[in-house]
C-alpha cells in the first residue's frame, strides 16, 4: 500500500489520530507542569520566570508551531473520522446497546472535541494571543534583572470573571472525559495489545484523565476564590 493511500485510508485516519494525540497529551503534561508554578505563592515571580524562558527559547518556539500543526491535524481529522463514523452508523441497530456496547465518552468524542477546540479559542486569545502578539497589554516585570512579561497577572484579571471560571472548568470536564477514552485508544490504535502492559496503560490514562484536568481546573478557581495571591 503506498503510504498516500494508507494515510487516507480508514486505519490511516485512526493512527494520524493517535501520533497527534499523543503528541498533545506530552503537550499537557509540560503545560500542566510549567502553570502549577502559580502555587508556589510568590506573587508570580516563578511562574512569569518558566513562562518567559517557553517563550524566549528558540527550541521551544519552533516546537510551538509543530504544537499548533499538531492540534490543526488532530481536530480535521477528528470531524472527517467523526462524519465518517455517522454515516456509517446511518442504518443504525435494532437494538441500542447504550453503555453495554461502549462508554457514551467514547460515542461522544466527536461532541468533546468541538468543545475543546472552542475552549483552546478562548485560551488562545485570553493567553497566547496577548503574550505573543500583542505583549504590550500584559505590561513587564523585572525578575533577577530580566524583564518579563507579567502573564500571572493576567491570569489574575482573566480569572477575576466568574463566567471565564465556569467555562474554564467545564472545558477541563470536557478534557477529562475525551483524555478517558483517547489516551487508551491511542496506544491501541499504534499496536499496543499485550494485556498486560495494555492494563498498566488504561490505569495510568484513568490516573491521567482525572488527574491533568482537575489541576487545569482549580487554576482559575483558586485565582477567583483567592486562594493564591
Amino acid at each position: 500500500m503506498k503510504w498516500s493511500a494508507f494515510f487516507t485510508s480508514s486505519i490511516g485516519k485512526k493512527f494520524v489520530m493517535a501520533v497527534t494525540g499523543l503528541f498533545l497529551i506530552s503537550f499537557l503534561i509540560v503545560h500542566v507542569g510549567l502553570n502549577a508554578c502559580i502555587w508556589a505563592n510568590d506573587n508570580g515571580s516563578m511562574f512569569n520566570r518558566a513562562a518567559h524562558f517557553m517563550g524566549s527559547t528558540i527550541v521551544v518556539r519552533l516546537m510551538e508551531v509543530v504544537l499548533f500543526i499538531g492540534f490543526i491535524i488532530h481536530i480535521i481529522q477528528g470531524w472527517v473520522l467523526e462524519v465518517q463514523n455517522r454515516q456509517k452508523r446511518k442504518q443504525g441497530y435494532a437494538v441500542t446497546l447504550g453503555n453495554k456496547g461502549s462508554k457514551w465518552y467514547s460515542r461522544a468524542m466527536g461532541l468533546l472535541g468541538t468543545l475543546l477546540f472552542f475552549f483552546l479559542v478562548m485560551h488562545i486569545s485570553h493567553f497566547w494571543i496577548p503574550s505573543r502578539i500583542t505583549p504590550e497589554v500584559l505590561g513587564s516585570n523585572m525578575e533577577r534583572g530580566v524583564e518579563v512579561h507579567n502573564l500571572y497577572g493576567r491570569m489574575v484579571e482573566v480569572f477575576q470573571n466568574p463566567v471565564v471560571v465556569i467555562l474554564y472548568v467545564l472545558g477541563c470536564i470536557s478534557l477529562a472525559y475525551h483524555l478517558l477514552h483517547g489516551f487508551k485508544s491511542a496506544f491501541r490504535t499504534i499496536g499496543v495489545h499485550n494485556n498486560r502492559y495494555f492494563s498498566l496503560i488504561k490505569a495510568t490514562g484513568y490516573g491521567f484523565s482525572i488527574i491533568v484536568p482537575l489541576a487545569f481546573a482549580m487554576m482559575p478557581i483558586s485565582f477567583y476564590l483567592e486562594w493564591i495571591k
